[in-house]
């Protein structure tokens, strides 16, 4: 701890170690983007089959899936970004100052963990696309049936480990203009998809009315039964089935990374353009999308995979989706990843243990059960950090409250928190313990582990040393914030002013990239309204998909010549 006299050396200090400089901020707009993107992705395909062959009804997931999803907005609002904003620090750092070393290795070995196999998954996904366009046979068990998927995958997987090593910047540039194309082809893709199943139900490729739509979604989508006709899940499990999916992220708090930067606490709601397209809209969206694919390969749903279903849909833009959306998530998981493992070994470089986490994922993704039970995965992954996310809570939020001290391991120079590290075990062995009792669903495990984790951690903290009083070391701690605040104006005055783009060409090329959006969706709603019969339908079908995929090569390259000319005019 520094005295309040010494100056502090901030050259020897990783910005990752401060909380985020107030010239940094960033607003509502910049997370409304952030999460529309990560959570727009290609394994939408794979959830909304998930919901088809669990068996839900067409009422169970139109309202199961909206109130689970707003409970995981509030989630964010209520509980990640209050600490993200009042702390402007991400997880790690956090965790750091209140468990010590011992603790932050252990949750970086789960992190490494759980990013690996998100990232293995992602690179499953994208190997769909070209697993389809080589013509190579779907992978349906939980290991590879054909040695050209294992040679597609390792292929993917070698640039996604590459990228996610050299060139992660780059990506992350062009993950932020890919939201406004996906959601446009959420949106295109079960419009074309509709009229395919309209007559195989009702006998016309035109829609009448709500009550068409919902007797097609019934009869052919969420029929209420599984594949072997026994009754499928309820309203519970759907609300817990979407809630639990990013219990990693909110209640976990590993979001904190995020959320940190945003300028108001309120802007957790913006979590809800994730929330309520990616996983509402976009599971939906997908679910009528493999229906409509069963009915003109006549296959079950179960048989397709991601590349199926979007080949079907939008042509060659589906395959773009599935490979473009997986990639870029895949690169963004196995950079945390190989972070989390430079934490772990801090004389290797990032480079090196990215590339050693890259070799492991790429054959972990060999093996299809990745992509196929993700949900269950993320689930389990969730319970495993949501009581880190719990102690956290409880220290930043309870211990106030309660007269205790925050950060009282950190003012007694702990390596080591026996607290944090007994109450994390303990709150594993309590929610696994649930699990295999079979005492609740569990998608709803996090809620009783994240509530015992809290009541564990606060009584052992307070034997430890949490209700003692720490006048000077928190003296200390306040001297050293006024020096970091002082320290990030400096910086914030030598920045110099931002330039917008304002350029004719820049605007061209804005209003070209919009436009061939708005012809998508045109030709979508054309092939939705305007096909009296199967022949008209399928030459409109055809029509979308030749001026769809024109339209996603438009696009892709307007709108990044855009970006590129307003970042070198930033420079």
């Amino acid at each position: 701890m520094n005295s309040t006299s010494e100056k502090v050396d901030f050259s020897q200090i990783s910005d990752e170690q401060l909380p985020v400089a107030k010239h940094e901020l960033k607003g509502w707009k910049h997370f409304m983007g952030l999460y529309a993107g990560e959570h727009v992705a290609a394994t939408e395909f794979v959830f909304g089959a998930t919901f088809v062959a669990l068996g839900a009804t067409m009422t169970d997931i139109l309202l199961g899936l909206l109130i689970g999803n707003l409970l995981a907005v509030l989630s964010w609002t209520l509980i990640t970004t209050p600490i993200a904003v009042e702390t402007r620090l991400s997880l790690y750092t956090y965790l750091q100052k209140i468990a010590g070393d011992s603790m932050t290795k252990l949750y970086n070995w789960a992190n490494v963990i759980i990013f690996t196999v998100i990232s293995a998954a992602m690179i499953t996904v994208s190997a769909t696309a070209v697993r389809f366009a080589l013509g190579i046979p779907a992978q349906l068990n939980w290991y590879p049936t054909n040695m050209a998927f294992v040679a597609v995958v390792c292929a993917v997987g070698v640039i996604v480990v590459f990228v996610a090593m050299y060139g992660f910047n780059a990506v992350s540039d062009f993950s932020r203009i890919c939201a406004p194309w996906l959601f446009t082809m959420f949106i295109a893709g079960p419009l074309v998809l509709m009229p395919a199943l309209a007559d195989a139900v009702i006998g016309q490729t035109f829609l009448t009315s709500w009550a068409d739509f919902m007797h097609i979604g019934s009869t052919s989508v969420w029929t209420g039964l599984t594949q072997s006709g026994e009754p499928g899940i309820g309203l519970l499990e759907v609300i817990g089935f979407s809630w639990a999916a990013n219990t990693i992220t909110h209640f976990g708090l590993i979001d904190m990374a995020l959320l940190r930067y945003a300028k108001k606490k309120r802007y957790g709601l913006c979590t809800s353009a994730g929330m309520l397209f990616g996983h509402y809209i976009a599971w939906i969206s997908a679910g009528i999308m493999g229906a409509g694919t069963a009915v003109i390969v006549q296959k079950s749903i179960v048989e397709l995979d991601p590349g199926d279903v979007a080949f079907h849909a939008l042509g060659l833009s589906g395959l773009v989706i599935v490979i473009v959306a997986g990639w870029t998530t895949a690169n963004a998981n196995l950079y945390r990843a190989g972070l989390a493992a430079q934490a772990i070994f801090k004389d290797k470089s990032r480079n090196k243990t990215t590339a050693i986490v890259g070799l492991v994922t790429v054959a972990i993704a060999c093996f299809p059960f990745v992509f196929t039970k993700l949900l269950p995965l993320l689930t389990y992954a969730g319970l495993l950090v949501v009581p880190v996310g719990a102690i956290v809570f409880a220290e930043h939020v309870i211990f106030p409250l309660i007269g205790y001290t925050r950060y009282w391991a950190h003012f007694q120079s702990l390596t080591h928190s026996t607290p944090a590290v007994a109450s994390w075990g303990l709150g594993l062995v309590f929610g696994f313990g649930l699990n295999a009792l079979d005492v609740i669903s569990f998608y709803y495990l996090f809620i009783p582990t994240w509530f015992f984790t809290i009541f564990v951690y606060t009584v052992l903290a307070a034997k430890y040393g949490a209700k003692r009083e720490y006048p000077q070391e928190e003296a200390q701690m306040a001297s050293f914030d006024q020096k970091v605040e002082a320290h990030h104006q400096m910086q914030a005055d030598a920045l110099p002013d931002h330039v917008e783009d304002t350029s004719l060409v820049s605007r061209v090329l804005k209003v070209v990239s919009v436009s061939s959006l708005f012809i998508t969706i045109a030709l979508a709603l054309n092939t939705f309204s305007f096909s009296a019969d199967v022949t008209g339908y399928e030459s409109n079908r055809e029509l979308f998909f030749n001026i769809a995929f024109a339209c996603t090569v438009i696009y892709f390259i307007t709108a990044y010549w855009a970006m590129r000319r307003q970042k070198a005019l930033a420079k």
